[in-house]
C-alpha cells in the first residue's frame, strides 16, 4: 500500500449560522496514498469543499487532525502553513481564477513571483508548464481570448509550475462541455502517472469513476 500523503483523522468541521450549528464534516477519517488519483464525491452540500479545503490547508478543523506528508497541519503558523501550500500543493478550480488583463504566460508566472523565483527562471518555468498542457501557442493570449478548456489548462499549468506533489481540483470539469471535459481528466490522469497525487472533487459519477478510487461523502460523513 502507498504511503498516506493525506491523512485526516476524525476531523470535524462546523459552522454556526445564526442559531444553528451546520456539521459540515462530522468525524471524517481518510487515507490518500502517494501517487494516487482520487475523486471526492457527493452530493451539493455533503461536505466535498471543505475537506478540499482542509486538506488544502485553505481551513482549519474544529476538531481532529489533518496530516500532510505526516506533518501535523494544525501545529502550523499561518506562515509555515503559507510556505507548505506554495511548495506541495497546487490547486485548479471550477471557475479558473484567472487574471483577465494579463496573458496566459503571466498567469503562470504569478506563483514564481509570490515563491521569490528571479524573472527569467519564472519565464522559463511557466512556459514549461504551458508547454506540459498543450498550450505552446496560446502563451500570449490573455483568458478573454481562450476557449474553457484552454482556460482550464492555464489554470493547471499555474497548478503545476512549482512542481507540486499534490494537485487538489474543486470541480475541474463542471464550466466545461463533455468533449473538453474528458481531455481536461485525460491531462490530469498524465499528470498522475508522473507521479503527483491528485485529489479531485465532483458530484459527476463519469468524472468520479475515471479516478482510481472514490471517497464518497453524504452529510459530513463518509458514506463509502
Amino acid at each position: 500500500m502507498a504511503i498516506s500523503v493525506i491523512s485526516l483523522r476524525d476531523v470535524r468541521r462546523y459552522y454556526i449560522v445564526g442559531d444553528f450549528i451546520v456539521r459540515a464534516l462530522d468525524g471524517v477519517s481518510v487515507d490518500i496514498g502517494k501517487g494516487d488519483f482520487t475523486a471526492i464525491m457527493g452530493p451539493s452540500g455533503s461536505g466535498k469543499s471543505t475537506m478540499m479545503n482542509l486538506i488544502g490547508c485553505l481551513d482549519t478543523p474544529t476538531s481532529g487532525k489533518v496530516f500532510i506528508d505526516g506533518e501535523d497541519t494544525a501545529g502550523l503558523e499561518e506562515d509555515d502553513l503559507a510556505f507548505l501550500r506554495s511548495r506541495k500543493i497546487g490547486f485548479v478550480f471550477q471557475q479558473f481564477n484567472l487574471l483577465g488583463r494579463i496573458s496566459a504566460l503571466e498567469n503562470v508566472m504569478t506563483p514564481l513571483l509570490y515563491a521569490g523565483v528571479g524573472p527569467r527562471e519564472r519565464r522559463l518555468r511557466a512556459k514549461d508548464a504551458l508547454e506540459r498542457v498543450g498550450l505552446k501557442d496560446r502563451m500570449m493570449h490573455r483568458p478573454n481570448e481562450l476557449s474553457g478548456g484552454q482556460k482550464q489548462r492555464v489554470a493547471i499549468a499555474r497548478a503545476i509550475v512549482n512542481n507540486p506533489s499534490i494537485l487538489l481540483a474543486d470541480e475541474p470539469t463542471g464550466a466545461l462541455d463533455t468533449k473538453t471535459g474528458e481531455q481536461i481528466m485525460e491531462l490530469f490522469s498524465d499528470l498522475n502517472k508522473e507521479g503527483r497525487t491528485v485529489v479531485l472533487v465532483t458530484h459527476n459519477v463519469e468524472i468520479g469513476m475515471a479516478c482510481q478510487q472514490q471517497i464518497r461523502i453524504r452529510d459530513g460523513k463518509v458514506e463509502a
